[in-house]
């Protein structure tokens, strides 16, 4: 299984960006999908959750209002629709695959991940 994340970029404070994946090398659906991101110096940290089917979500804390994960099943992409993003946003957004249906908020938990797109919030 291969996941290739796009979408990232520089933008100001407040703005927003979306995120996509390509998960590719399976024909089967029946996985959950994640997003994590890490800044450099700190631990890899969980944003947001879909289970395999798209009907439960979960997220972090500290995104919450503000980041909407979503997945089409059809095309095998998972978003993540980010608003209101702050400077502590900043990081390498990484999306993850978990060989479960229900996946969850442990990076432990997902067993394959893409290389990342890197999101900077700055003025």
């Amino acid at each position: 299984v291969q996941l290739q994340a796009s979408g990232g970029g520089l933008v100001q404070p407040g703005e927003s960006l979306r995120l996509s994946c390509t998960v590719s090398g399976t024909t089967s659906d029946d996985y959950a999908l994640a997003w994590f991101r890490q800044a450099p110096g700190k631990e890899r940290e969980f944003v947001a959750g879909i289970n395999w089917i798209g009907s439960t979500t979960d997220y972090a804390d500290s995104v919450v209002g503000r980041f909407t994960i979503s997945r089409d099943r059809t095309k095998n992409m998972v978003y993540l629709q980010m608003t209101g993003l702050r400077p502590e946003d900043t990081a390498r957004y990484l999306c993850a695959a978990s060989r479960t249906t229900s996946g969850g908020s442990s990076r432990w938990s997902y067993h394959y991940w893409g290389q990342g797109t890197q999101v900077t919030v700055s003025s």
